[in-house]
């Protein structure tokens, strides 16, 4: 379980004072991690990156071969001060992909560690901007989000977890988390039957599916409507990107507070855990290759869909 790693990490991420710096003092708590904060200045504001780097058994950090999971936590901040008071719904993505830092890092402290890395990105930004949208208002950003994908989008990645707040919509009206297709360079795949099963065990219930759309895999600013940043990673990478939704049944502004469930963030971190156990063991994949293979060759390649990820200092 990771009750004790969500409250934890949630009272760290709900106060103004919020920073890169916490999160790190936070996860030193449980052991050892490899922990990079980089301070970004914005448009809109500042915002704190932060990278954590979980060493499996067999890594390719030891000189291993076994894959590497990336876990993006994907917000636009975690409060909107001073328009708002308090931890707002948008910040759920960043709370869960924190709480999985701390609950990997506690575990390999233990013994408990994975045969691959992990590898943990998101920021840590306690007063971004707000924006607006249908149905319900969207948490803006501090930094644009080809700046945000080059922080948190790494190329050691073999694979993407992509954890957000999903729940100002009514297309998936769903109280706990639900999961997406997957998404292989432009092409939106059929439903990783591996990652459905993860989702039974973790949530005891039937899986939900998130709908993504063509419209969401293309970058944002490009005057498409997206249904929001889930699967924003998908348009700065190559490798399989499956978006994990925090879900609610009705429609909750991510500027709105008092909106955070922690049994649903809790759920949604032990089925980021038991996905990276299974994926770094090379237990489960993501997408079928010979069939992606095979829709490239009859149809072609759909990375048009991409964005270059402009150099950032």
């Amino acid at each position: 379980m990771s009750w004790s790693h969500v409250i934890a990490a949630y009272d760290a991420l709900d106060t103004p004072e919020a920073s890169g710096a916490a999160v790190a003092a936070l996860l030193a708590k449980y052991g050892t991690a490899d922990i990079t904060v980089t301070p970004v200045t914005g448009d809109d504001g500042e915002t704190d990156f932060i990278k954590v780097l979980i060493p499996g058994t067999h890594g390719k950090t030891v000189g291993g071969t076994a894959r590497t999971l990336g876990i993006v936590g994907r917000l636009g901040g975690l409060g909107a001060r001073p328009a708002q008071t308090g931890f707002v719904s948008d910040g759920d993505g960043a709370l869960a992909a924190v709480a999985a830092a701390a609950k990997l890092t506690d575990m390999a402290n233990r013994g408990d560690r994975l045969r691959g890395d992990v590898l943990i990105t998101t920021q840590i930004d306690p007063d971004a901007p707000t924006a607006p949208h249908e149905p319900v208002p969207f948490m803006g950003s501090s930094v644009a989000m080809s700046v945000a994908n080059h922080h948190e989008v790494l190329p050691e990645m073999d694979a993407v977890l992509s954890v957000d707040t999903t729940k100002g919509n009514r297309i998936c009206n769903h109280n706990g988390f639900a999961i997406t297709p997957t998404i292989k360079d432009g092409w939106i795949l059929r439903v990783s039957e591996d990652l459905l099963d993860i989702v039974e065990r973790t949530s005891g219930m039937l899986p939900v599916v998130m709908p993504i759309t063509m419209q969401d895999i293309t970058p944002y600013g490009n005057g498409i409507y997206h249904v929001n940043s889930l699967v924003q990673p998908a348009v700065a990478t190559t490798v399989p990107v499956v978006g994990v939704a925090i879900t609610t049944v009705s429609a909750v502004a991510g500027s709105a507070t008092g909106a955070t469930s922690l049994h649903s963030v809790e759920s949604t971190v032990r089925f980021i855990l038991e996905a990276a156990k299974d994926f770094t063991a090379g237990r489960i994949d993501f997408m079928d290759a010979d069939e992606y293979q095979r829709l490239v060759g009859l149809y072609g390649s759909m990375s048009v869909l991409a964005e270059a990820v402009p150099s950032v200092a």
